[in-house]
Order: C-alpha cells, then structure tokens, then sequence
C-alpha cells in the first residue's frame, strides 16, 4: 500500500492537479484537513471511500489511519490545502510512515500565495524591482518562528513578500514592515483565495490600516507586499524584446539595398 499527499490548492474544486484528481477517484481512504480544504475537493473522491475529517484527530489518531490500511493493504490519500511542501505538517506524518515501513509519495498543489497573486493579476517579480519572493508567516501557538526570520528583519530585503495567515496580526505586521518599505509600497490582503467568500484589499503600507477594519481580516489571509504587485508601469523584461537573441530565436538583420 501507499500514502499520498496530495496538495488540494487553494480551495476551489477544480485547481487540483489532474494527478491528484485521479488517485482521489480510486483509494479507498482519504484523509482531509477539513478546517483547511473545502467540502466541494471530496467530489473528486470513489464514491464507496473511507473519508475521514483530521480536524480532530490527533498524529497518533491519523497514524492509526495509516495502520489499519497497511493491515488491510490498500492506499490512502492524505489531501492538504495549498501545496503539501509549505506549512503542510507532513514532515512528522512521513516520520511515523518510515517507521512503520509505508511507502509514501507527495503531490505537488496550488499554493495560496500564487492563488493570491492570481485574484489581483500581479507578477511578483519584475525586472530591476524584485527577483525574489520571500513566503514566511507569524509565530503561532502551533509553531513558531525562529528570531532570525522575523518579518522586521526579512523585510529588510525589500523584496516581494507573502504573508501568511496574517489577518489577525496587521497592525503588528505594518509596524514592521515599515522599519525598511516606504508608506507608498503596494499592500495586497486576499482572504480565502479561490474560495466563493473570496475577499481582496489593494492599497499601500501606509493605509492598509485605515482603509480596513480590525476582526475583518481572517486567519486565512494572505498578504502581498513590495513594489513588484504595483500595476504602474515598470521596466519590461529583455526576453520577448525584438532585437534579444536566444537559443531559440535568432534576430535575422535585415538587409540594406545598395544603390545602382
């Protein structure tokens, strides 16, 4: 038997990749972050499966998930939101599979960060502005987040930064960003990418706190900031200029007709 980890995506039905789709359609268990994944993802799912909702379920409770279908020899997909490698928990999932000899394999998903950058069409990265994306969060009771990688200190890069599941903790996110970003730089909030109750915020640093109200902002928000999301324009990239030669397209000169 085999566990896959299939990420789910953001949340709407049809951003699962159409791996994870099909091994959906044909285990006989499937495991699902039921706070995390939407109800309407288990339509993916073989009618007679097993489907468990790991909410309340503890790591030993999943475990035994994981036993019993190794007892009776069939596979199980563990489905979690976004993509499994990013805030998945799973690492300590795969620990207890080694242990007890399960093969496993992961499923690459959506990631709400580029779900997020979707819903407002930004790039995050543009020339000459930002190369580099920087994906961190908050601490949190259920993990925290070493010294070093605190936002006041990333953003000293001034790169493009996502935030996750920042809505609770705006005004202290602001405060830092601000150590480094000027009041004019960009500020995207999407609440619950993809998902029907979708809600998005676009304004700069300096009145993101004004322009939204404290409690408004959930858990589930992504935050975008950096001068890359703007939609002003900014200096275009060389790889579809007409005169840029690359391995595949050579820049033919025309050429010039000489006098009689």
């Amino acid at each position: 038997m085999k566990v896959y980890f299939i990420g789910a995506g953001p949340g709407a039905s049809d951003l699962i990749t159409l791996r994870g789709a099909n091994i959906l359609g044909r285990v006989r268990m499937v495991l699902y972050a039921g706070s995390l994944v939407p109800s309407a993802m288990l339509e993916h799912c073989h009618a007679d499966a097993e489907i468990l909702d790991t909410a309340a379920l503890d790591l030993e409770q999943q475990q035994a998930c994981y036993r019993r279908a190794q007892e009776g020899d069939f596979d199980v997909a563990r489905l979690h939101s976004g993509d499994p490698a990013i805030y998945g928990a799973t690492a300590e999932q795969m620990r207890r599979l080694d242990a007890l000899g399960i093969e496993y394999e992961v499923v690459p998903g959506v990631s709400s960060f580029s779900a997020a950058a979707a819903a407002v069409k930004a790039e995050l990265t543009k020339p000459e502005v930002s190369q580099t994306v920087i994906l961190t969060r908050v601490s949190g009771r259920a993990s925290a987040v070493p010294p070093e990688e605190a936002i006041a200190k990333l953003a000293a890069h001034q790169a493009t930064m996502c935030i996750f599941l920042s809505g609770p903790h705006l005004k202290k996110i602001v405060a830092d960003l601000k150590l480094h970003y000027p009041d004019d730089t960009p500020v995207t909030l999407v609440y619950r990418a993809t998902w029907p109750e979708q809600k998005v915020y676009e304004g700069t640093l300096g009145r993101v706190l004004k322009e939204t109200k404290r409690g408004e902002w959930n858990l589930t928000t992504m935050m975008m900031v950096g001068a890359a999301i703007g939609h002003g324009a900014q200096t275009e990239s060389r790889l579809y200029a007409k005169d840029y030669t690359h391995l595949f397209r050579v820049v033919r000169k025309s050429k010039k007709k000489v006098a009689a």
